[in-house]
């Protein structure tokens, strides 16, 4: 993609047409793209080259909603491999420096700069800590309001962020339109319908709840692999790409409860 080798430093005002040229056409294949697994693919690739690794967007919960609903305003998620399930099943929302921030002032911050935060909260700073040693070292949130006053956010996490303004302000931007356009993808009419066997429906109502394949697969009286077969099979007909991710659309689409 040509946006990816365009040096947001050394933009002058006779780039400026082409710069412009450039976010159109992103956006564009934002419009163009299926599905939020789509859209983030196409987010990603134009922001690579700044050091976003990863990107996780979402409506943010009513307090108290049970953990294993939390899941279910996710919209965006590409962080590394086990971060997003542990996340949720050790109840990290509720300690979360960046969703205390979020949630009290609507300007973007690094996440650097939100360090006196959790300097002194024991909880708040595990989560952060963990979640460096999942890659997660650097990052952008941008707080969001849907039409509807609920609060949301959209992050952008790396190892190594480059952090100037002209980037923040770039993904600022791109997150506002990402996230727009990943609220239609998730609750618009061309969803196709998902048929779940019951036993699938069992074993995912299970993995909602925060249960391992093992100990599922012991409530199901099956084995382990048992298990696992019916939730890869559940990941596929949703096409999701963690545990978390199919929990979060089978709670959409009203599959389980």
């Amino acid at each position: 993609m040509d946006s990816q080798r365009l040096s947001l430093s050394s933009i002058g005002a006779g780039m400026l047409p082409r710069l412009v040229d450039l976010t159109y056409d992103l956006f564009r294949s934002f419009d163009r793209a299926p599905t939020a697994e789509a859209l983030n693919a196409c987010l990603l690739q134009a922001v690579a080259r700044i050091g976003v690794e990863s990107t996780f967007a979402g409506v943010i919960p009513l307090p108290g909603l049970p953990r294993a609903r939390q899941a279910a305003h996710v919209l965006i998620d590409s962080t590394p491999p086990g971060w997003t399930e542990h996340y949720f099943k050790v109840g990290h929302l509720e300690r979360d420096p960046t969703i205390r921030r979020l949630t009290s002032e609507a300007t973007p911050f690094l996440w650097s700069e939100i360090e006196p935060l959790y300097r002194a909260d024991p909880a708040a700073r595990r989560v952060m800590e963990e979640a460096g040693d999942f890659r997660l070292r650097q990052g952008f949130t941008v707080p969001l309001i849907t039409l509807d006053g609920r609060v949301a956010g959209f992050s952008f996490g790396a190892e190594r962020l480059d952090a100037s303004p002209e980037v923040r302000g770039m993904l600022h931007l791109l997150a506002a339109y990402a996230f727009g356009r990943s609220i239609v993808l998730s609750e618009g009419p061309k969803r196709q319908p998902v048929r779940l066997t019951p036993r699938e429906r069992e074993a995912l109502q299970w993995a909602a709840a925060g249960k391992t394949e093992w100990e599922i697969g012991e409530a199901m009286a099956i084995s382990e692999h048992g298990a696992e077969k019916h939730l890869r099979s559940v990941h596929r007909k949703l096409g999701a790409a963690s545990r978390t991710h199919a929990v979060a659309e089978a709670l959409r689409r009203g599959l389980i409860t």
